[in-house]
């Protein structure tokens, strides 16, 4: 394996045939948006109370019992 003195400048890049084209720079890929959340339901706010009811008694029996 070829390796690059470790005080030198990095090889410079070459395209590579038949390879797909290159991304744009940046950090960003085009790609289509995500649509919005669906808002939450009087059924999940209910589960999510009757969770947080069970963990609250839960953590208060540990605590006092």
């Amino acid at each position: 394996m070829h390796e690059r003195p470790l005080d030198g400048p990095l090889p410079a890049a070459y395209p590579v045939a038949g390879a797909p084209p290159r991304q744009p720079d940046g950090d960003r890929v085009p790609c289509p948006s995500r649509p919005d959340r669906a808002t939450l339901t009087r059924r999940q706010y209910a589960y999510g109370l009757t969770v947080a009811l069970v963990v609250l008694v839960l953590l208060l029996l540990g605590i006092f019992g």
